[in-house]
């Protein structure tokens, strides 16, 4: 399909671009350039890692490596495609009111947060370790991401490798998908009014890539990645398949009148996702989302999922127990 092929080309010249963002300034650090455009010394593979959302979380244990700290999406909730694992990290907080006492007490050596909650702390996190930032919202961004995440803790060829699986992978779904058949969807958080995801989203940008049609569309330049989309606005496109991040039993929007009459809520094709459709711009959750994303598309070509099998086949055994 033509939109994974373009997809491939950007990741592979991003992944180019990744190598030469990071450089050695002695045999202990290297300097970065964040996505706040900030140059940050690190450690050289760093012993410590304190993940501001499930981002570093991920990336690490692909390789092999256990954060010592983590936020959390859901109170209470260890997210299934890192199998849980964050249950054996320090807890410090929603990922959008991290606590700096506790991660503070966690002694990280090295703080790796999504920029758009963590910049407004910045100077305390400094204080508490080097902090990195990124953006984690979109897929023309992931590859670049996990490229120098991966070389800050000391196995580029591995980060590099898993954007080559990945978008191996994601030209295999695509030819496999079935053509000309282009279902509806949208990808929101649930409310009176839902949030909806631009196709630039890294997770929309994964389903659009196996056919689907995004009833939210394109970003509008220098605009937000989602938008509110009124449930009368939703009717109006109808979307056949719905993806809602599963943020808790609260779900306002299933007692307006006019979610009943949705073509993906009669034919029952809404699907209340996990924490990987959230956090999608590392290496396990995406391959998840993608497999998820095409069952969900074409039940009758693709098989459902098992995430903890699919995140087990990426993470190594030795970070498992």
């Amino acid at each position: 399909m033509e939109s994974a092929r373009k997809i491939a080309t950007v990741f592979g010249f991003l992944a180019v671009l990744a190598a030469g963002t990071v450089h050695a300034e002695d045999a202990k650090t290297l300097t970065i350039t964040d996505d706040r455009g900030v140059k940050v010394e690190v450690p050289v593979q760093p012993k410590r890692i304190a993940s501001i959302s499930y981002f570093a979380d991920d990336v690490a244990l692909a390789l092999g490596i256990k954060p010592v700290a983590s936020t959390y999406m859901t109170a209470g909730r260890e997210p299934e495609f890192l199998l849980g694992l964050t249950r054996d990290m320090k807890q410090i907080g929603q990922r959008a009111k991290p606590n700096l006492e506790l991660l503070s007490e966690a002694k990280p050596d090295l703080i790796v947060a999504i920029r758009r909650y963590t910049v407004g702390n910045a100077p305390q996190l400094e204080k508490i370790a080097p902090y990195v930032a990124y953006n984690m919202e979109l897929l023309d961004g992931s590859d670049r991401e996990i490229a120098e995440l991966s070389k800050i803790l000391g196995n580029p060829e591995r980060g590099v490798e898993l954007n080559k699986e990945f978008r191996e992978h994601l030209a295999e779904f695509a030819a496999k998908a079935p053509k000309n058949v282009h279902p509806r969807f949208a990808i929101m958080w649930g409310g009176e009014t839902p949030f909806a995801f631009h196709n630039e989203n890294t997770s929309a940008s994964i389903v659009n890539a196996i056919g689907g049609d995004n009833i939210a569309g394109a970003m509008t330049p220098g605009g937000e990645f989602g938008v509110d989309l009124s449930l009368e606005t939703m009717l109006e496109k109808d979307p056949e398949v719905l993806f809602i991040y599963d943020s808790g039993p609260d779900r306002p929007h299933e007692n307006n009148p006019i979610w009943q009459e949705l073509t993906a809520v009669r034919n029952k094709r809404v699907f209340y996702v996990g924490d990987q459709w959230v956090e999608t711009n590392g290496p396990i959750a995406r391959e998840i989302v993608l497999r998820e994303a095409a069952h969900y598309l074409y039940p009758d070509v693709f098989p459902a999922v098992d995430v903890k099998a699919e995140a087990a086949r990426i993470i190594p055994a030795q970070v498992q127990n």
